[in-house]
């Protein structure tokens, strides 16, 4: 189908021979159905569907309602029904990307998931927008950084066929000091820029000729007032506000639909190129810059209020101030250093419930190996030891300072031991990650004995009278939550166990001379379990060893009791009477 240039029509005009036109194009084609949720074919209110009701001088839509590219995708559409995913570099030529352009749909789609999930950006429906508002900036003529090899700049917005918007900006962007145009590969108009506009890659300049800029400002964009791209009504209002016309969003639709089915990466430069040009060079005016010239954005204008207008949410409405979610941060994408490296970080460890005396710092690098500054850094903790940062997160986030370091909370020691890892993370285009061993030793003990001096006896087949208390000390403080292993055994290096004399007793009541689950308290103290004689008379050994290597051997007796004289009676009296043989 031929490609042709679809201009708003001043205030009173309508539409409906064109986007018939549209529709049955679409038809011919076989491009995928566009759905929408409020569509006029159905009836109903024009407005609330986004039909060409109101004046491009009233509407406030992010282009301006510029001119756009009307090409449709190819009649042969890629062969994954259903699949987002690459398809091979074999696939139609209409289906493939420019590197750096789909780099930064992905990018911005990455961007807007981490600070506003709800929203549900797929890059597709940028690559859509992208298509039709400048061929996927020109075929993929971008320069390493991304931004556009000359400005992309729509006509004069003067009224004479386009809406009347007057200079906002005074010529920055788009070389116009008398009235706005559209500008770059996502076709901004100024004053809408001016609140939408990104650093997202990190150059310190809001940018609308850098894709990757433009990408994720479109993308903010289209999720203002808490829309959800995942349903199709929100989806179809998002790309209406963008630009208030059926026939762009049935465009749009068909593009979206098309490259989710699958696409591919192609080098830059390499793109094909619509068939008519979306936005002819106008007459320059003059006193204003030459549009050959990359502007240098001034200061973003402030709106009375401080709040965005890029125009109606939901078109028709009458709202003119949509409330987008300021960003809670701002990721830094790859593209903006060179390295990211360890800040001398010493030896992670720690004793279960100590603090590391050592904090997780890196160092970020730009391509020049200069330290580079306002880069987010992601530390995460993983591992099952229970070790936390302070404040109980196992992932923070902090931004390198003037010096290009950033420097991780303390780390919390819990309270199992074993080995850990913390990962730093820097980049979302193509993130550079380094990652720190740790280790958390269990709690130990110097000393451990007991707290008195009592002899432990028992009688055969009875229970030790007497309980067994100890105390653990670590440099002469108190050991609390030290691990205690108590074992019966037969010398006092506790080399041979012992199967005879004391025992414990399990959760069953079955006889057991060996416990491994016993912990000091906070002072360090530990009263052993009830102990119990077996029938076998004799001295045995208790041996108890702490995480550390203390220990301590106790004794324990197996002894029947003495026999004693009823009372009131003395020994004579008890003792066996002697008989006596009468002399002959």
């Amino acid at each position: 189908m031929a490609a042709h240039i679809r201009r708003r029509l001043r205030k009173g005009a309508t539409t409906t021979a064109v986007a018939a036109a549209a529709v049955a194009a679409l038809a011919a084609s076989q491009a995928p159905a566009a759905t929408l949720a409020d569509g006029p074919a159905g009836g109903g209110d024009p407005k609330a569907a986004g039909e060409d009701t109101a004046s491009a001088a009233d509407d406030g839509a992010a282009t301006g309602n510029s001119p756009y590219y009307t090409d449709l995708p190819p009649l042969v559409t890629p062969d994954k029904p259903g699949s987002s995913s690459n398809l091979p570099v074999t696939g139609s030529a209409e289906a493939g990307i420019p590197a750096s352009i789909l780099a930064a749909y992905k990018q911005a789609e990455q961007t807007v998931a981490t600070t506003d999930p709800s929203c549900r950006l797929p890059w597709q429906l940028l690559a859509a927008i992208g298509k039709v508002e400048s061929g996927q900036a020109r075929g993929g003529r971008v320069d390493t950084n991304g931004t556009t090899t000359s400005p992309i700049l729509g006509p004069a917005l003067n009224g004479q066929g386009f809406a009347l918007i007057k200079d906002t900006d005074g010529g920055a962007y788009d070389s116009d000091a008398v009235h706005d145009r559209a500008v770059g590969p996502m076709q901004f108009i100024p004053s809408t820029w001016a609140s939408w506009g990104q650093d997202a890659n990190g150059d310190g300049r809001k940018d609308p000729n850098n894709i990757y800029d433009a990408a994720l400002a479109a993308g903010r964009y289209l999720c203002a007032n808490d829309r959800d791209l995942a349903i199709a009504a929100d989806l179809d209002k998002a790309v209406l506000s963008y630009n208030r016309s059926n026939e762009y969003l049935r465009t749009v639709r068909s593009w979206f639909s098309y490259y989710q089915r699958g696409t591919h990466e192609i080098p830059d430069g390499t793109g094909r190129l619509p068939t008519a040009p979306s936005t002819p060079t106008p007459s320059p005016n003059p006193g204003t810059p030459s549009p050959g010239a990359t502007p240098s954005p001034k200061p973003s204008p402030t709106k009375p209020g401080g709040k965005p207008t890029p125009g109606p949410s939901k078109p028709g409405d009458g709202s003119t101030s949509p409330k987008p979610k300021p960003p809670t941060s701002k990721p830094t994408p790859a593209e903006t250093f060179g390295s990211l490296e360890n800040a001398g970080t010493g030896p992670l460890r720690a004793t279960a419930g100590q603090t590391f005396d050592e904090r997780v710092a890196v160092l970020a690098r730009n391509a020049l190996g200069a330290p580079l500054g306002k880069v987010s850094v992601t530390f995460t903790v993983t591992g099952n030891t229970g070790t936390l940062f302070t404040g109980g997160k196992k992932t923070v986030t902090v931004r390198t300072g003037a010096d290009g370091t950033a420097t991780a909370p303390e780390l919390k020691a819990g309270e199992k031991a074993g080995e850990f890892t913390v990962t730093a993370v820097a980049g979302t285009g193509r993130p550079r990650t380094l990652t720190y061993a740790a280790t958390v030793t269990a709690r130990q003990a110097d000393t451990i004995a007991r707290t008195d001096e009592k002899a432990l006896v028992a009688a055969p087949g009875e229970k030790f009278a007497d309980a067994v208390t100890v105390k653990a000390t670590y440099k002469d403080a108190a050991a609390a939550g030290v691990a205690v292993t108590a074992t019966m055994v037969k010398d006092p290096l506790g080399l041979f166990d012992n199967d005879k004399g004391p025992y414990f007793k399990d959760a069953d009541g079955k006889p057991v001379r060996t416990l491994t689950t016993l912990t000091t308290d906070a002072e360090g103290v530990l009263r052993l379990p009830e102990i119990f004689a077996d029938g076998t008379e004799g001295t045995y050994l208790l041996r108890l060893t702490t995480e550390g290597g203390a220990s301590v051997v106790i004794e324990l007796t197996i002894q029947a009791p003495e026999e004693t004289a009823p009372e009131g009676t003395t020994p004579e009296e008890t003792a066996p009477k002697k008989t006596e043989t009468p002399e002959a």
